[in-house]
């Protein structure tokens, strides 16, 4: 009989099978881990907290036992109801499950990208995090699998939808470890990714999808059946293209191609919200101490996520990344962009996290849709003149707190890749971003212990954690040229991984699910 048991908790110190026979009295028996979450608000006793599925033909004694009733993840895969072939730009999240639903629905779908496959991308990425040389088609932020496969690959959204659950099992599939179905806070790790995407580009090519890497979309033309135009990064080959869908999963650094949409092809666009800031970087043990008390050294590296309102702007933690690295993501030669990275296991010394403050269109807004990628762009070129190579601009908690600066660093060594140059962030931030920094660190320090490290590293400048414009659609996903689906972060639809892949995902069904395309 299989029976589910929630809210089934232990101490981190114990052994979880051990403490099943235990608690519940039985000896025989197989177990499913359902759900799993770290309750943390007493510091002086931690539990880990399951939901369990447990096969027994014993007698179970507890109160929070029911029976097992397992929810399969289905999705259907109608045929592909259009002549031609559906063409995805971009391997991002958004771009990858749009192409694999499709492919499973049998469209064939070509995708175009302007990056190296992971294989190759790796090494081009190496490279500039050894040597400073920077592929400007193939880095960080462009490449199979988008800027996410060098991130912590945090899975965690505020969206709830059933086909979340589907795309979890899909990277489960395609070879992320099986916590990412059950963890409350799921990650995948950079070293993981790598693989995961590769497999399901191997499924879709496998299915007849067709991949053009190191390519870049260069054009669309027509109003009923689209002409698309790609030329080859590598050779300059020409490549033209007929289809009457064209998902578009750019990602949020691809500027150039933006500003093509805009100004060139005349899609509708709004400004919007986006934000700036820094990675703060921290050693790892004083963010699990001030997390799990003594229970530090029983659980893996601590996690947090803040957030406060001062002036009328929001302040806040993101893409925080346990045990990880702070890495050096630009896309554009002379600009200066950090973000953070985790491998599966998050063993580095330190934790980071961005701290951001709200940049609003009226902080920026000149006149021009694309105001915003101006403004991002203007701060990440100041952020690279300071020191005229990629050294990132720096300064220690303390010194920054002052409006001093720091001569060198202390107590605490970065994991960025290009070493640090001390200066006064006011140099290549915003006055409003510097106040709502340092009112953020003040603020953090009251929720956890030690945040306001003197210490502590602050390493500019973080200015892609979204896209500053969002390309309209209508309720079918259409753009406001007819053919043309923006999906994802680029488009301004999502904020992370999963939200992408399922703004992607949805976007797919929407066309094979037969949508006016209109």
């Amino acid at each position: 009989m299989k029976y589910q048991i929630n809210n089934f908790k232990i101490s981190p110190k114990t052994n979880l099978e051990q403490e099943i026979k235990s608690k519940l009295k039985i000896n025989n028996f197989k177990y499913k881990i359902l759900l799993k979450s770290i309750d943390a608000r007493d510091k002086s006793n931690i539990k880990l907290v399951y939901n369990l599925m447990i096969d027994t033909n014993d007698k179970i004694h507890s109160k929070n036992v029911d029976i097992y009733k397992e929810k399969k993840i289905e999705l259907e895969y109608p045929a592909y109801p259009y002549d031609d072939r559906p063409i995805i730009v971009g391997f991002g999240p958004a771009g990858m499950f749009s192409a694999l639903y499709l492919a499973r629905c049998k469209a064939s779908p070509i995708i175009i990208e302007r990056g190296s496959k992971i294989e190759i991308r790796k090494e081009k990425v190496d490279n500039f995090l050894k040597n400073k040389v920077l592929s400007p088609n193939s880095n960080i932020q462009f490449g199979e699998g988008g800027a996410g496969t060098f991130s912590d690959g945090k899975l965690t959204t505020n969206l709830k939808d059933p086909l979340i659950n589907w795309i979890l099992n899909e990277f489960y599939l395609h070879g992320a470890k099986e916590d990412v179905i059950y963890d409350s806070k799921p990650h995948i790790g950079t070293d993981y990714l790598e693989k995961i995407v590769k497999n399901i580009r191997l499924e879709i090519e496998s299915l007849g999808g067709e991949f053009y890497f190191d390519t870049k979309f260069i054009d669309a033309k027509g109003e009923n059946d689209l002409e698309v135009y790609a030329k080859s990064v590598i050779d300059d080959k020409e490549y033209k293209f007929n289809t009457s869908h064209l998902l578009l999963g750019l990602g949020h650094s691809a500027k150039d191609t933006i500003r093509h949409l805009y100004n060139d092809m005349h899609i509708n666009m709004e400004q919007k919200a986006f934000s700036m800031g820094v990675r703060i970087e921290h050693p790892r043990e004083l963010i699990d101490k001030a997390q799990y008390g003594e229970f530090y050294k029983y659980l893996p590296a601590a996690y947090y996520k803040l957030s406060t309102h001062k002036n009328d702007r929001g302040i806040y933690t993101f893409c925080m990344c346990p045990g990880g690295y702070v890495m050096a993501s630009q896309s554009d030669l002379n600009t200066i962009v950090v973000n953070g990275m985790s491998n599966n296991d998050r063993n580095s010394i330190n934790s980071n996290s961005a701290l951001l403050v709200d940049v609003k269109p009226s902080d920026y807004d000149n006149g021009n849709v694309l105001d915003g990628i101006d403004y991002q762009e203007k701060y990440e070129r100041l952020a690279y003149s300071l020191s005229n190579d990629y050294r990132a601009p720096s300064n220690l908690v303390k010194e920054f707190l002052n409006d001093e600066v720091a001569s060198n660093l202390r107590s605490v060594n970065t994991t960025y890749p290009h070493g640090l140059y001390f200066t006064d962030l006011r140099r290549c931030l915003p006055d409003f971003v510097i106040q709502g920094l340092k009112d953020g660190i003040l603020d953090f320090n009251n929720k956890i212990k030690g945040f306001n490290h003197p210490d502590a590293i602050l390493i500019g400048i973080e200015s892609r954690s979204s896209c500053p414009i969002r390309i309209l659609r209508n309720e079918n996903g259409v753009s406001s040229i007819k053919g043309i689906y923006p999906i994802g972060e680029g488009a301004g639809y999502a904020g992370g991984i999963t939200s992408a892949a399922l703004d992607g995902l949805k976007c797919a069904i929407k066309i094979v699910c037969g949508v006016k395309n209109e």
